[in-house]
C-alpha cells in the first residue's frame, strides 16, 4: 500500500512539474502550432498569476482525489467470500481462526469484523455496539480529505471570477487612459476575464466529475458495511447459541 502511495505522490509531482513547465514555455513567443500552442497562448493571455492559481488549485485537487480513489480501491474486497470464510470459522467454532482471517484482510469491513471477534465471548450486546461504533469509525475514515476537494471545487470558479473582476478593472483603467471607449482598447482586458473564467469554471467541473465518483464509492462500501455488519451480528448470535449454551 505504501508503494501505491509512493507511485501516486511521484505522479502528482510529475503532474506539477509538467504544469510548471507549460507556464514557462506559454511565456515564450510561438512557433509550433496545434491544440497545445493555442492552450499556451491562451494560458498566457489569462494572466500568469491567476491561470496559475488556477493550475495548482486544479493540482492540488486532483492529488486528494488520486489518494481517495487508491484508498478505497484498496478498501474493496470480496465480501461475500470474507463471510462465508469467517462463518466457517464460527461454526467450528475457532474463534481465533476468524480472528486470524479478519486481521489478514484489508478494508474497513474486515476491521469491523476483527472488533466484534475480539468481544464475541462478552454478549451480543457487546458485540453488536462494537461493531456500530467502529462502523462509524471506519465511515469517517472512508470520506476522509473529501471536504478538501469540495474546497477546491468552490475556488476554482471564485479564481475565475476574481480574474474577471481585474480583467474588467484593467478595462475601465485603459478607457480612463485614452479617454476612449472604442473595442480595441477594452479588448485585452475583457479577454484576461473571460478565459480565467472559463479556466476556472473547467477546473471545478473535472473535480466534481472525480467528487461525484468518489461519493459513489464512499456509498457503496458504506451499503456494503451495514449488510456486513448485520451478518457479523448474526454470526455471532449463532456462535453463542451453539458454543456457550
Amino acid at each position: 500500500m505504501k508503494k501505491l502511495f509512493a507511485k501516486a505522490f511521484l505522479g502528482v509531482c510529475a503532474l506539477g512539474t509538467s504544469t510548471i513547465a507549460f507556464a514557462q514555455d506559454a511565456a515564450q513567443p510561438a512557433v509550433e502550432g496545434g491544440l497545445y500552442q493555442a492552450l499556451k497562448v491562451k494560458f498566457i493571455e489569462g494572466g500568469a498569476d491567476f491561470m496559475s492559481s488556477i493550475a495548482i488549485v486544479l493540482i492540488l485537487g486532483l492529488a486528494f482525489c488520486l489518494e481517495r480513489i487508491i484508498y478505497l480501491n484498496l478498501a474493496e474486497i470480496n465480501t461475500g467470500k470474507f463471510l462465508k470464510s469467517l462463518e466457517d470459522a464460527l461454526d467450528k467454532g475457532d474463534v481465533e481462526g476468524a480472528k486470524a482471517i479478519a486481521r489478514d484482510t484489508r478494508g474497513p469491513i474486515a476491521s469491523i469484523a476483527y472488533q466484534g471477534l475480539m468481544r464475541i465471548d462478552q454478549g451480543i450486546d457487546v458485540v453488536e455496539k462494537s461493531i456500530i461504533s467502529y462502523g462509524g469509525v471506519q465511515g469517517g475514515l472512508l470520506e476522509k480529505n473529501l471536504s478538501w476537494v469540495t474546497l477546491f471545487i468552490a475556488m476554482a470558479p471564485s479564481l475565475g471570477f476574481l480574474g474577471t473582476v481585474v480583467g474588467m478593472v484593467m478595462a475601465f483603467d485603459k478607457i480612463e487612459q485614452v479617454g476612449d471607449i472604442s473595442p480595441t482598447v477594452v479588448a485585452g482586458g475583457m479577454k484576461v476575464a473571460l478565459i480565467t473564467t472559463i479556466g476556472g469554471l473547467i477546473v471545478a467541473l473535472i473535480l466534481q466529475v472525480f467528487y461525484n465518483y468518489l461519493l459513489s464509492k464512499v456509498e457503496a462500501l458504506l451499503n456494503q458495511m451495514e449488510d456486513a455488519s448485520v451478518s457479523l451480528v448474526d454470526m455471532a448470535l449463532k456462535y453463542t447459541l451453539k458454543f456457550k449454551k
